[in-house]
Parts: structure tokens; C-alpha cells; sequence
């Protein structure tokens, strides 16, 4: 990671717009790497909002060089513009300063895409039930379970480094089906373990707050769909707004579950998250793996276990729409170690 001159990156267009940063592609034209510029958003920018965000860029260079560039699934970080005027560059006139990261483009899809997709019919949120919450036919070479123990590998590691890693929403994953890898795209959302509270004297966040974070978007109560309708929506589309009501509509959902083994390894993980008890962070994994060793059990005993299998496949074929390919993501080579 270094700093670097935005000369000499070409962009190539526009990959997303959030609430705080936008991201653009672009091209490296001193190797020819495909890379990704990310800056504060043009409205907080335009508005003199960006304070907060330029500090959000700076708590992640510094836990970038403490333990990200050690972590295969964080997206490499090349690299790192001066505190600057950059509005030469983009073409804008908003007389602000702020850094630019630099940082290589993931490979796969998002586990949830663009939300604004969604009205012009795309299914969304294809890669989060597809292969985080129904995996039901994973290739060959993708490990059991990828998406989660990647996640907590992931966390792990930020979390002996003395950081909390939060925000890690489908929209911020992109995996590659053929190999079941995958690469967080933001790693902003980031507090210290112990951390001071707010000087409002709010609570300030622990390692409880990822366990939700995983519970809301990486488990669910429901069953497998039986129509490919059923993977077209992302699951936990919101992020946690409040930890108790959160908490308590998981219990709520889960106490319908039919099968009971699952009811009771969902009941163990929401008591000792809700109660903030879980000692170690290997203690949340011991509890969350075997709850979902005991979702995959019934998965395979599913009485429409054909109908649900046959969804599965049709909606993986969604992946080969054009829609798709705006991605690093070459479906013919990436979905053909699947039975479909």
C-alpha cells in the first residue's frame, strides 16, 4: 500500500453510490490492473458532510496495515491519494479535500446486488439465499459452510487485532461460486475492542454486535424455497437498527421453526448474543457452526427435498443473465463445476 498519484488510474465508469462513499472502476495504466476508486459520496462532499467519512478512511488504512493486508478475504488495498482537492479529476467544483483509496476489484458477485436493480426485475439477492442460506447443491471444491467461516475467519482476525469488524451485510461480499471464495469490499465500519463510549454515553460496540450481524443476514428460520420466486429477495435487507427488537423478532421466528433441533441451537445462540455472555470469540463459533451443521441435517431431510433442489438450479441459471456480467464474474467458467 502506498500513496499514489489518481493520474494514473483511467475511469472506466460508475460500480455504486451509497450514503457515504461512491465507487468507480478504473484502470491501472501503469500495469493495466482493473481497480476500484472510492471517495466520499458527491452529496456529503457538496454539502461539507464528508468529515465523518474522511475519518471512517482513515480508521481503515490504519487497520489495513495492522491486519487486513494479512487477510485473503479482505479486497487488497493498493493504495492511497494525499488529503487533497480532487475536483480537477472528477470534474467537479466542490473545493473540498479527502482521500481517494485505490483498491482492486473483487471477483464473483455480491452476495446482495445494487438495491435499485430490484425495479428493473433483477433478483437481488440471488447470492445470499443461493449459496449463504440454501447451499443446497455446492460445487465440488467449495468448502462446507463458505460463506460463514470465511466471515468469522475474517472477524477473527480483526478481532485479535483489537478491531471490530461491523457492517458485513451480503451487499459488501462478493463470492465466486466456482471456488466458494470470498472478498469483503468494505471494511470501514470498524471500532476498537474495549472502545470508550460516545460522548452521548452510548454503549460503544463489541464483538456481540458482528454475532448479531451474522444471526440477521447469515441464518435464517426459513426453509428452502420450492420455486425459484423464493430466491429472488435478499434476507435482513436492513441494517440493525436496534440490537433488543432485533433480537426479539429472531426468537419470535424461530419458535416456528418445526424442526426442534433447530429451534434449540437457534434458542442457545439468540440467550447468550442477547445477554452478551459469549466469553471467546471461538465460543460464538463452536454454538453458530453447530447450529448450522444442524440446519444442513434438515435440509437434507426435507419431505420436498426434489422441488427445492429443482429451485435451486433454475435460479442459479439467473446468474447468466447480462446483468451479472457488469462484474468480474464469467458465469460459463463460474457455474460449470454445478449439476444444473
Amino acid at each position: 500500500m502506498e500513496q499514489v498519484d489518481l493520474q494514473r488510474y483511467e475511469v472506466t465508469g460508475l460500480l455504486g453510490m451509497g450514503a457515504d462513499y461512491e465507487v468507480r472502476a478504473a484502470i491501472d495504466r501503469d500495469t493495466g490492473r482493473q481497480v476500484v476508486l472510492k471517495r466520499p459520496s458527491p452529496e456529503t462532499l457538496r454539502h461539507r458532510l464528508h468529515d465523518g467519512i474522511a475519518a471512517r478512511t482513515e480508521r481503515l488504512l490504519q487497520a489495513y496495515q495492522a491486519v487486513g493486508h494479512r487477510v485473503p478475504t479482505v479486497s487488497v488495498l493498493h493504495g492511497y491519494t494525499e488529503h487533497a482537492n480532487h475536483d480537477a479529476y472528477f470534474g467537479e467544483t466542490f473545493g473540498q479535500t479527502y482521500r481517494v483509496t485505490v483498491e482492486e476489484r473483487a471477483l464473483g458477485v455480491p452476495l446482495m446486488a445494487d438495491i435499485k436493480a430490484r425495479f428493473t426485475g433483477v433478483p437481488i439477492g440471488l447470492g445470499q439465499n443461493l449459496f449463504a442460506l440454501f447451499p443446497l447443491l455446492p460445487p465440488p471444491q467449495a468448502p462446507a459452510l463458505a460463506v460463514q467461516q470465511q466471515l468469522l475467519d475474517l472477524e477473527e482476525a480483526f478481532f485479535d487485532a483489537g478491531y471490530i469488524l461491523l457492517d458485513l451485510r451480503p451487499h459488501n461480499v462478493f463470492y465466486q461460486p466456482a471456488t466458494g471464495h470470498l472478498t469483503v469490499i468494505d471494511c470501514g465500519a470498524l471500532a476498537e475492542v474495549n472502545g470508550a463510549p460516545s460522548r452521548r454515553g452510548m454503549r460503544p460496540p463489541d464483538i456481540h454486535d458482528f454475532y448479531l450481524e451474522m444471526l440477521k443476514f447469515y441464518a435464517t428460520p426459513q426453509a428452502p424455497p420450492t420455486q425459484a420466486s423464493g430466491y429472488r429477495d435478499p434476507y435482513g435487507l436492513r441494517p440493525v437498527v436496534n440490537f433488543e427488537r432485533e433480537l426479539d423478532q429472531m426468537a419470535q421466528q424461530f419458535r416456528a421453526v418445526a424442526d426442534v433441533q433447530v429451534q434449540e441451537a437457534a434458542r442457545t445462540l439468540i440467550a447468550q448474543v442477547r445477554q452478551r455472555t459469549y466469553s471467546t470469540f471461538q465460543d460464538f463459533r463452536r454454538d453458530f457452526t453447530a447450529y448450522l451443521a444442524t440446519v444442513q441435517a434438515a435440509h437434507q431431510r426435507l419431505p420436498q427435498q426434489d422441488e427445492a433442489q429443482q429451485a435451486w438450479r433454475e435460479a442459479l441459471t439467473w446468474l447468466r443473465a447480462e446483468y451479472w456480467q457488469r462484474y468480474l464474474f464469467d458465469p460459463s467458467s463460474a457455474l460449470a463445476g454445478f449439476a444444473v
